[in-house]
């Protein structure tokens, strides 16, 4: 492949990713989730199911300890997210996702579920199927990352 496919693949699949992000978030806004930014569903997604430390979260979302407790900070005060003791741990604390929290996790996978039925729309279900086979391979093993 030469560079300049490279480079056009590389767009491509970065402008659905963000295609995607968008998507997803203008869906939950629409379904009554003000308030949030997509960073917020990709600690919604390190949050769920268990839960999850300031340092945990941090990790996930490849930022410092202090801009994770701010984002916690943040959804604990709009009621997404609550602090609980760690069981394992008696100096740390357990972020957990609330009732609403959850909601707000189901209206983002009916949204993610909307936007990939217009793929399947444009592609036709064999290539979509292929996509969601083969992306994977070649996909970070890692957390996914917000762009801030």
């Amino acid at each position: 492949m030469q560079n300049s496919e490279a480079m056009a693949l590389s767009a491509a699949l970065l402008a659905a990713a963000g295609g995607l992000t968008h998507r997803i978030h203008e869906g939950v806004v629409a379904r009554g989730f003000e308030g949030l930014r997509p960073a917020h569903g990709f600690a919604f997604a390190r949050l769920a199911p268990d839960g999850a430390t300031v340092t945990d979260l941090a990790v996930h979302l490849g930022v410092t300890k202090q801009a994770a407790s701010q984002l916690v900070d943040e959804m604990v005060r709009k009621g997404y997210a609550e602090r609980r003791p760690h069981p394992g741990d008696a100096r740390a604390r357990l972020i957990v996702l609330t009732g609403r929290g959850w909601e707000c996790t189901r209206a983002a996978e009916e949204a993610a579920a909307e936007a990939v039925r217009e793929w399947e729309d444009v592609l036709g279900e064999p290539v979509l199927r292929t996509l969601r086979e083969q992306l994977p391979r070649i996909a970070p093993r890692g957390p996914v990352r917000p762009t801030w």
